[in-house]
């Protein structure tokens, strides 16, 4: 932001429709580019929902010309906006303290001294520090409103304790029901060579099993796009090591085991909807009995990539009868994490001989007014991997995934 923009003097209680428009062509060009034309100038929809977003409707139009600023604050504390027309605020919004914590029902949460906190242009910049870099550049129920701007998960610094967490050995668990809101990532890592060029033909093949969200640099384990400053060699409860198409161990850390030249891949997961799914009153039965969801190898076939071939893998839900069309009308939206079921009801018409005995997870019993519903599953690459005699690969342990920043409803 430029040094003129920074001290723009402005009595904003005096401000007339044209100054008002002015000031805010000269404050947001910094951070955000305008889509109207030509450059920097806005349309009146555009200048109405920039208003919208800021928490403001006093503003002078033409219905109102002699309707001048608000003065009072107390909407911006209260929904957590900032008056970018109020040049203080813009330029020194007031910061407060983050507490974070994890609670014993694996949610996470966070204490604040006051209503307020600081926050950066999430464009990022030489005069604007990126969102994603900085705990504290986001607030406790969003991070501050640019209008329009990309940004990562509204609370991702809760994302951020959890993966600690984990890092540290003080979660082991599968990750079912953890941080509703947040997307949760499959991860399987290739060594760079013709099985991982076939294995990203597989997903670009298969994305109902396999929906691919990053691909990380030749020989990185940090997935920048999805959670800056994670490590993937770390922060999962429990990983897989295949060799030659046999699991070799499970473990809680990877770093003696990743490949100098590896290539690491993450798929969006079912989890990423749990939390739309309670939100809409639709109980999660293996996480209310602390159980790893259960999953099952199908006689659905993948479309084969190369040297890798084999059969979809699914996990399955209890799902009350009378809620399973909103379980279908929510997940079918989540297409980034596999989205809405490839059966219901009947597991034999998919393959699965006994329903009771999941090949990996663990057995939930469906109720007598329940139903079983099917939805593809991250354990696919799995299954694929061993089927086709991998000579090495680390994947997550099934149902144990790998937390992003990002939103579940990303793109919705």
């Amino acid at each position: 932001m430029s040094a003129a923009q920074r001290h723009i003097k402005v009595n904003k209680n005096t401000l007339t429709k044209e100054e008002q428009d002015d000031f805010l062509r000269r404050l947001l060009p910094a951070c955000q580019p305008q889509e109207g034309s030509p450059a920097n100038t806005f349309t009146q929809s555009e200048l109405d929902d920039l208003q919208r977003a800021v928490g403001r409707i006093e503003i002078g139009s033409p219905r109102s010309p002699g309707k001048t600023l608000s003065t009072e604050s107390s909407s911006f504390i209260s929904n957590n906006k900032v008056d970018i027309r109020d040049v203080q605020q813009a330029f020194n919004p007031p910061a407060r303290t983050l507490s974070l914590k994890w609670d014993e029902k694996l949610s996470c949460s966070y204490n604040a001294e006051d209503p307020h906190i600081s926050s950066a242009c999430p464009q990022g910049g030489d005069d604007c520090d990126d969102a994603a870099n900085s705990t504290n550049s986001a607030s406790g129920d969003g991070s501050l409103d640019w209008h329009g701007a990309p940004k990562l998960h509204e609370e991702f610094h809760l994302s951020r304790a959890f993966r600690e967490k984990v890092r540290t050995g003080g979660f082991t668990k599968p990750t079912n029901g953890v941080c509703p809101g947040f997307l949760q990532c499959n991860l399987v890592v290739l060594p760079q060579g013709p099985v991982a060029f076939d294995f990203l033909l597989f997903c670009q093949r298969n994305p109902k099993a396999c929906p691919l969200i990053e691909v990380c640099d030749v020989g990185s384990p940090n997935p920048n796009g999805v959670a800056p400053g994670a490590d993937l060699r770390t922060d999962l409860p429990k990983y897989s090591i295949y060799r030659n198409g046999k699991l070799y161990e499970e473990v809680t850390d990877v770093t003696d085991y990743w490949p100098q030249d590896s290539v690491a891949f993450l798929i969006g997961c079912s989890f990423s909807y749990d939390g739309a799914l309670m939100n809409a009153g639709i109980q999660l039965k293996s996480a209310q009995q602390g159980k790893n969801v259960p999953m099952y190898k199908t006689n659905l076939k993948c479309r084969s990539s190369g040297s890798l071939n084999g059969n979809m893998v699914v996990s399955m839900k209890p799902i009350p009868a009378l809620q399973i069309s909103k379980h279908i009308e929510i997940t079918s939206k989540y297409a980034h994490a596999h989205g809405g079921p490839v059966a219901v009801g009947s597991a034999s018409a998919i393959g699965i001989n006994d329903i009771n005995m999941p090949q990996w997870g663990e057995s939930i019993n469906v109720g007598h007014d329940e139903v079983p519903v099917f939805h593809a599953c991250g354990v696919t690459p799995q299954s694929v991997l061993v089927d086709s005699k991998v000579p090495f690969a680390i994947t997550h342990s099934a149902g144990y995934m790998f937390v992003t920043d990002l939103p579940s409803d990303m793109g919705l």
